[in-house]
């Protein structure tokens, strides 16, 4: 049974994996008791046991008070060759007792974060989210102002928690023609990271409205390579019905 606290909207409980960061190659913190803390409801961040810290912390005098977790001690990261200001906090005396021993690092200032031994992406992952990609033989179109961009009787589709199904295709079912390869690319710790596609249709630009996942994370590897449009920015039909 899971042992679960909540100040307003932030909500503590404690997490079953190993935790690892470095920076530079080098070990900055190494815990089988972190803390799963939702400061927001998309997504927890990790607050992991200050004795569990082998980085050098020294404080930097940088204090920010949050209504629901009291007032940080902010403090530079020293590892691997690097002082890293500010990257990481604590709340010594907060109201929410759990966590006042626990350091919450700055995810991005870190190099690399490890769960268990396998490397995690952009945030920690909840335990709470799950993603399944099923093979389908549903009719999917995909128009643009009124130009059929895709046509699939083979479509994937991935049902991840909270969002909409998404319907991804086999490129040879989408007209790439009419799509122009962007710089856009957006990072998913489930998935791995997505490239972009805007899509040209009657002299019309419809910006990073397409994405492919070229090398996912092994979890999703059933979607690898192939596309999926934003279902909001384009009409999209299942079955001759409008999705």
């Amino acid at each position: 049974m899971t042992d679960t606290h909540a100040r307003g909207r932030v909500r503590v409980e404690p997490g079953l994996k190993r935790v690892r960061a470095y920076v530079g190659g080098e070990l900055v913190v190494d815990t089988t008791h972190p803390l799963l803390v939702w400061e927001n409801p998309n997504y927890p961040a990790y607050y992991l046991p200050r004795a569990d810290v082998v980085a050098g912390l020294t404080p930097t005098g940088t204090t920010i008070h949050s209504p629901s977790r009291g007032d940080t001690v902010h403090y530079t990261v020293k590892a691997g060759g690097k002082e890293l200001v500010d990257a990481a906090w604590q709340y010594p005396e907060s109201p929410l007792e759990e966590i006042r021993d626990h350091v919450r690092f700055d995810w991005q200032a870190l190099d690399a974060w490890f769960e268990e031994d396998e490397e995690v992406y952009v945030h920690p992952r909840s335990p709470y989210a799950r993603i399944d990609i099923l093979p389908s033989s549903r009719h999917v179109r995909v128009l643009i102002d009124g130009v059929v961009v895709a046509d699939s009787h083979r479509p994937w589709l991935l049902f991840e928690t909270g969002l909409p199904v998404r319907y991804y295709l086999p490129k040879v079912d989408v007209r790439m023609d009419l799509l122009e390869p962007t710089d856009s690319h957006t990072a998913c710790p489930y998935k791995g990271t997505a490239s972009y596609w805007t899509a040209v249709v009657n002299g019309q630009r419809h910006d990073d409205v397409v994405w492919s996942y070229p090398q996912p994370l092994p979890e999703s590897t059933r979607i690898g390579g192939l596309v999926a449009f934003y279902n909001d920015r384009v009409t999209l039909e299942v079955d001759g019905q409008t999705a």
